[in-house]
């Protein structure tokens, strides 16, 4: 049975810095895209970042473009998303997804992790 489990959220101030960190577990997704999405409240989910195969290609919103970056560790099957210079508008629950098809928009995971609350305080 496939697990994403999501950790690293939490309450920051703004300029802040928080790290995300998901745990694959179940399946090795290292030949699968991974990625982020959030979802704050009123409002629909949405992709923040998604990474390929070899650590490429990535995308980004245009909102956290230049603030957060994608990686992941293949030896770990985790994925990590950096996210600094932290935002009000950046409160949401971010989900941890895998595998599926599609690129950016139109990114459509096959695998979702239960969520993690991060904060930002102004």
């Amino acid at each position: 049975q496939v697990q994403l489990v999501e950790s690293g959220g939490g309450l920051v101030q703004a300029e802040g810095s928080l790290r995300l960190s998901c745990a694959a577990s179940g399946r090795t997704f290292s030949r699968y895209f991974m990625g982020w999405f959030r979802q704050a409240p009123g409002k629909e989910r949405a992709i923040v970042a998604q990474i390929g195969a070899s650590s490429g290609p990535t995308y980004y919103a245009d909102s956290v473009k230049g603030r957060f970056t994608i990686s992941r560790d293949y030896a770990k099957n985790t994925v990590y998303l950096q996210m600094n210079s932290l935002k009000p508008e950046d409160t949401a629950v971010y989900y941890c997804a895998a595998g599926g098809f599609g690129l950016g928009l139109a990114y459509r995971p096959e695998y979702w992790g239960q969520g993690t609350q991060v904060t930002v305080s102004s």
